[in-house]
Order: C-alpha cells, then sequence, then structure tokens
C-alpha cells in the first residue's frame, strides 16, 4: 500500500465533517473558516514509542491518547475542539493496526464534533505529531498568568490513576485486585480531556493547566507565570478507591497524585466568591471537582502541607521531564 492510499482507505473518510472546513483531506492544504466573534486556539503535540507509551500498547490507545492530550490543552485554555491535523509516522504499513488507529480517531472526532482536515504520513520510527484547533469567544481565553493570592486551587477527577496504571504495565508494581488493575491501565491508556469543563471555567477561572507533567510540576508552572505563590493540602488530593486500596502507605498514595503524570485533568484557580458557582456547575455535569489548597502572595513558593504540618517530598525533581 501506497501513501495516497493509506490516507484515502483509513482517513479521508468516516470522522465527523464540520461545515466550517471548506476543503480537507485531498489538497495540498485543508481551507478553513473561523466564525464570527471566535478566536482561534491552536495546540501541537507528538507522541513517541518508548517515550510516551510502551512498544506493546494498542493502536487504539495510542489513538485515543494522541488525541486526548492535544484536546486536554484546548480545555484547559477554555477552547472547544474543531480541527485535527495528524503527522504519523510508521515503520511499516500495518493495514490491522491502521484500521484500529483510524477507527479511533473516527469515533473521537464525533463524540467531540472535530474533523480531521490533514496531515503527513512518513516511513520511520513509530510517532504520532497531532495539532489542534479549536474556537473561544473573542477575549474568554483561560491563561496560566492570572492567579491571584486568595484564589483557590481546584483539580477535577482522580489524580495519580495514570502514573500507577503505567507502574503497573512496567511490572514496577503489583496489583492483586483485577477490577482495580484494569481500571488503572484504562486510565493510562485512555485520559478523558475535559472539555465541558474547560468551556465551564470561561469567565470564571483566574487561571488554567492541564495535568500532563505531574500536579506540583504544572502547579508550578502557574505560580511562575503568576507571580505568586501556593499553598497545597496534599491529604486533600483527590485520589481514586483503585489507587488508595491499591497503595496503602499513604505518603506513596500521595505521591502518586502529587507528582505523576499523564492524568489530563485540569487544574484551576477561582477567586473566594466564584468558587460555590463553579463547583455546583460542574457537579450539574457530573465532574468531579476538588479544592486541594490556595493561592498565596508568596512569590515562587510552593508550600505542602499534610494533615496539617509541612511536608517535603525526599527529591524535589517531581513530575515528568521532557529532557533529563
Amino acid at each position: 500500500m501506497k501513501e495516497f492510499d493509506l490516507i484515502g482507505n483509513y482517513f479521508a473518510k468516516g470522522g465527523y465533517v464540520r461545515k466550517d472546513v471548506l476543503l480537507g483531506i485531498g489538497d495540498d492544504a485543508a481551507v478553513t473558516k473561523v466564525p464570527v466573534g471566535q478566536c482561534v486556539v491552536t495546540t501541537t503535540d507528538t507522541l513517541i514509542e518508548g517515550v510516551h507509551f510502551l512498544a506493546e500498547t494498542a493502536p487504539e490507545a495510542i489513538a485515543h491518547k494522541a488525541i486526548a492530550v492535544n484536546l486536554s490543552d484546548l480545555s484547559a485554555m477554555g477552547a472547544e475542539p474543531a480541527w485535527i491535523s495528524l503527522s504519523l509516522s510508521l515503520p511499516s504499513i500495518d493495514e490491522g493496526w491502521v484500521k484500529a488507529f483510524s477507527e479511533k480517531i473516527h469515533s473521537l472526532s464525533h463524540y467531540f464534533s472535530f474533523q480531521l482536515i490533514g496531515g503527513d504520513t512518513v516511513q520511520g520510527p513509530l510517532s504520532i505529531t497531532v495539532t489542534a484547533q479549536g474556537f473561544i469567544p473573542d477575549d474568554n481565553q483561560i491563561t496560566r498568568s492570572g492567579a491571584q493570592a486568595g484564589d483557590w486551587i481546584l483539580v477535577t477527577g482522580c489524580l495519580g490513576d495514570a502514573g500507577l496504571g503505567l507502574d503497573l504495565l512496567r511490572n514496577k508494581v503489583k496489583i492483586t485486585n483485577p477490577e482495580h488493575a484494569a481500571y488503572l491501565k484504562n486510565r493510562h491508556w485512555f485520559p478523558t480531556p475535559r472539555v465541558l469543563a474547560g468551556t465551564t471555567l470561561r469567565r470564571i477561572a483566574s487561571s488554567c493547566i492541564d495535568i500532563s507533567d505531574g500536579l506540583l510540576k504544572d502547579l508550578e508552572h502557574v505560580i511562575s507565570r503568576s507571580d505568586v505563590g501556593a499553598l497545597v493540602q496534599l491529604d486533600k488530593l483527590p485520589i481514586s478507591e483503585a489507587l488508595g486500596e491499591s497503595i496503602e502507605d499513604v505518603v506513596d498514595a500521595v505521591t502518586y497524585a502529587a507528582t505523576a503524570g499523564d492524568d489530563y485533568e485540569l487544574l484551576f484557580t477561582v477567586p473566594e466568591e466564584q468558587r460555590v458557582h463553579i463547583e455546583t456547575s460542574l457537579a450539574s455535569y457530573n465532574i468531579p471537582v476538588t479544592c486541594i489548597g490556595q493561592i498565596t502572595g508568596a512569590k515562587g513558593k510552593l508550600d505542602l502541607r499534610l494533615d496539617e504540618k509541612p511536608f517535603e517530598f525526599e527529591s524535589r525533581l517531581h513530575g515528568f521531564e521532557h529532557f533529563s
């Protein structure tokens, strides 16, 4: 199978079709139209075999994660997904693999209402680069730089599951409960981009970031960009039943929740007067949200507490590092 057969058979048909895409796959470039009163938000992420996913990972899981991590970035800005471009590097063309991979992308496109509008395919080591673009009303974007002293720090969902799931897949831990093991693996393979939460946070959150490299590392980005500090109550971190029952030591469980990456939940800050409103709004959509601390005026300082006592991890090198 040649490149254009690959594109035509598996990627040009079957996905969601948007009216704002004037010309999609098939030409040298796509032509799209931005609605009046909207801005375009653009993000790009690359996933590489052996770095972002294990070699034995199923193609459906690779496709899901490639899309989800980009939609998560859009969500952190408050944007709604619109267009996706895909650059796919394959060692060889395995039609069964490509079929499963492309069908997952098409399924996600229908669920999240985005259209695959183009990209590239090349022969080489397995890697996937996705560029995602979404819309946000003029001047409604959420950034990392708006947190103010006194704002509350909140997170969606549960933390640490994806990191524990990865350690389970790498045989670094043993989990005897098969339901917990399956749940944790799936949290690593199939993260949930919080698109609805992101759009709900517009005009309410003072800052936002998605948790990709670990809660504390990503929170440090917020306090650095906002020129503030933060107090985090580690015992308040939302931990799933699967993680809590699989890791009995409290400090070890908290370490996963505070430092493991790949959760793709949203970390955001809200002023006092908006806290109840946002908690109620997200609850109405069945989106779990937990308050874990507060922004302080101590610029650059990350103050950690466990059971009201000061706490420090053994190493400050917490969270995922792209270059070590």
